[in-house]
Order: structure tokens, then C-alpha cells, then sequence
């Protein structure tokens, strides 16, 4: 097998999975983009084995730390593992994130599934190869009715691949209903966002509810009303949801329809919105703050801190005495650290104390691997406006 040799004191001698272009000591027979390649120290002692990407920056992700082809044996066990695992915690498997990536052990692919449909993402260049194999593994061990390829993020650029969206199992499904919290989100798994909904904020919906009763809430950044929606059920006196996205704003209003909600959606830019209620002295019990990644790259992390402290401190000038400030960050750019001082920044400016009452993190069935630092990217806080300081 072809391989490389890995230069002392590289990140792979510490546990992370990946090896950098930099990292590389030497190539060793003819690898090529796409297959697996073996891995071994300046002592010719093996590391294992893994896919290779030469027009990556990442030119190696580590598979196994033993011998490993990519095959169809290799697949349904990996797949099976994280299907076993996500029972084992108590995730309803019919409403998901079956794969995600390094963290179950099958590098760039991603696999969601909501109830009879699977949606499909291959980040990597060996997985995007490989993805007839894996739909008909999928289809063996989930009796799916469509598995649906939405690969339109920009991570694939970066390993050479072109946007792709295309079905790779049965007919496009018609957007339908899931059951989020005794809630229903209508979803489109060919052409809505991401993969069709946030499932990683699944279980921080259910834990933010409680706090909404009989408080006015603001849910900034809403996307599909979530936890706009949740807060509404749990008996918040007033929600208003705003979204930059008018398609969005129809699917909020939708659904609070569909579910006898009272929301207030707006479509409107989150920064503009809070600057506008500022100089109407508009004030809220609660204030959440839910936005997109700031920045893709390290290279952008300044402007993206930037734009954090200004949305904790618009936040925090509308919060009533004890109001509370739910604010999440989902780049692994940013780490929790990072984003708590960006907050900090933010109540100096904005002269108030605040007192944290809850951590959030991204759901059971996104593993977050310790070694591999990219694996957790959702962080969030809720925080209790301190009186009197």
C-alpha cells in the first residue's frame, strides 16, 4: 500500500486524526487522490491507515489505526457502530444525526435521518467516490424510502469537489412534517437549509423552554422559528421571531399556524433590528441569539468576534431587569473560550453584570471527539441579567 511518513511531534502523535501537507516527511509509492494510504513514523512503525487528498490542505485522515480498506464491510460496520451508539443514549434513531464524520469514524460523510428519508453529505474526496457504495449500505440497513444528496457546502471545495445535489435513492420527497417537542416543522429535505433542519439544537430547544413562560421573547437569527416556536408552547407571554430570510419568515409563520402558535415573525437584518429596538427602548424578558457561522475560516475570526461583541451588546442594552440571554456560536473557529470573552467584552461595554445559569453544546448525536478539537463547534450560554449593579 502506498503511504506517507509523519514528521515527528505532528498533531497525529497527539491523537487528532489528520495530517497536514506540512506534516509530511515523505511519500512513498505512488499514493493516489482518493484511496487509502498507510501511515507510518520516521521509524517505519505504522500509524494506521488513511484516505488521501493531495490538493487538500488536510492530505490525510486516519481511518483506523490498523490495516483498513474502504469497502463495503468497513462501511456497514462503521455505520452500524454509530446507529448502536446514538440507541445506547437514548437518541431517537428515526430523527437524527446517524453519521457525523471523524466523530464515528468515517471522515467527510454525513448522514441525517428524519423518519423514512436520509439526507446524504460526502465533505471528502474519498467519500464523495464512494457514495453509491455507501446509499447502498444505507438502503441495506435502513430500508429507507429516498436517500437524498445535498453536497452544497463550500467545505468540499477545499478538496477539490464541485456542489452536488442529486437523489441517490428513490423519488425527491415533498416537504413533510416532523415532531420537534410535541411540535410540528414542516421540512425540505431537497432545498431547504442545511440538511432540512438544525438537529444539533434539538435538545437545547426542550432545555431553553421552560425559562420563555409568561416573558417576552426576541429569537434573533430564527431560521425556521424553532425556538421561537418552542418558547411560544412553553407559555411565553410574547414571541417575536426575526429572520433575514423572507422564505423563512413564511415557513415560521406556517408553522405557527399549523401548530395554533402565536409568533411574530419579521424578515428583517438581526443587526438593524436591534439597533431599531434599542432607540425605541424596547425591552425583553428573554433575548436569543442564534446566528449562523460568522466565519469559515481562522483567517476571518477578528470580524467574526467582532460581530459577536456587537450582537451581546445590543442584546444586553434590551434585556429588562433580570431578563435572560440564550447565545449560541456553532464555528469551531471560535472556541467556547473566545466566544465567552467576545460576551464579556460585551457587558463591560454595556455596563451590566451577568450570572450563568446554563451551558449548551451540540446534541448526543454529534460525538464530540476530545483529540479532535474540530468535532465540537456548537457552544452556547444562558445568562441571568444580575439587578442593581
Amino acid at each position: 500500500m502506498a503511504g506517507l511518513v509523519i514528521k515527528p511531534r505532528s498533531r497525529l502523535f497527539h491523537g487528532h486524526d489528520w495530517v497536514y501537507q506540512s506534516e509530511v516527511l515523505k511519500t512513498f509509492g505512488n499514493p493516489v487522490d482518493g484511496d487509502v494510504v498507510s501511515l507510518k513514523d520516521s521509524a517505519d512503525r505504522s500509524l494506521g491507515s488513511a484516505i488521501f487528498n493531495s490538493k487538500s490542505q488536510i492530505v490525510a485522515r486516519r481511518i483506523s489505526r490498523q490495516k483498513q480498506d474502504l469497502d463495503a464491510d468497513f462501511f456497514q460496520r462503521r455505520i452500524q457502530q454509530a446507529l448502536q451508539y446514538r440507541i445506547r443514549r437514548g437518541i431517537d434513531p428515526q430523527l437524527c444525526r446517524l453519521v457525523w464524520s471523524e466523530s464515528d469514524g468515517i471522515p467527510g460523510l454525513i448522514l441525517d435521518r428524519y423518519g423514512p428519508h436520509v439526507v446524504m453529505q460526502t465533505l471528502t474526496l474519498a467519500m464523495d467516490r464512494r457514495k453509491e457504495l455507501i446509499a447502498d449500505i444505507v438502503r441495506s440497513l435502513l430500508q429507507p424510502e429516498s436517500i437524498v444528496e445535498r453536497n452544497e457546502s463550500s467545505i468540499r471545495r477545499a478538496e477539490g469537489l464541485e456542489p452536488a445535489t442529486s437523489m441517490l435513492l428513490g423519488e425527491p420527497p415533498a416537504p413533510f412534517a416532523i415532531d420537534v417537542g410535541g411540535i410540528a416543522f414542516e421540512v425540505d429535505l431537497v432545498r431547504g437549509q442545511k440538511t432540512g433542519f438544525y438537529l444539533d439544537q434539538l435538545q437545547n430547544y426542550a432545555k431553553l423552554a421552560p425559562f420563555a413562560q409568561g416573558r417576552r421573547v426576541l429569537d434573533c437569527f430564527s431560521n425556521q422559528g424553532a425556538f421561537a416556536l418552542t418558547c411560544a408552547k412553553a407559555g411565553a407571554r410574547e414571541v417575536i421571531a426575526v429572520e433575514n430570510s423572507a422564505e423563512c419568515v413564511e415557513l415560521i409563520q406556517a408553522n405557527a399556524r399549523r401548530n395554533a402558535l402565536q409568533v411574530q415573525a419579521r424578515a428583517a437584518n438581526v443587526f438593524d433590528v436591534l439597533k431599531e429596538y434599542e432607540r425605541s427602548e424596547e425591552k425583553f424578558d428573554l433575548v436569543i441569539l442564534d446566528p449562523p457561522s460568522f466565519t469559515k475560516s481562522k483567517g476571518k475570526l477578528n470580524d467574526a468576534l467582532r460581530g459577536y461583541k456587537e450582537i451581546h451588546l445590543r442584546a444586553l442594552r434590551l434585556l429588562s431587569p433580570e431578563g435572560l440571554l440564550a447565545t449560541y456560536c456553532c464555528s469551531h473557529h471560535v472556541s467556547a473560550e473566545t466566544f465567552k470573552e467576545s460576551i464579556n467584552e460585551a457587558t463591560v461595554d454595556a455596563k451590566k453584570t451577568l450570572r450563568q445559569l446554563d451551558i449548551y453544546s451540540q446534541g448526543a448525536d454529534h460525538p464530540i471527539v476530545p483529540t479532535l478539537p474540530e468535532t465540537e463547534y456548537l457552544k452556547g450560554y444562558l445568562f441571568e441579567l444580575a439587578p442593581g449593579r
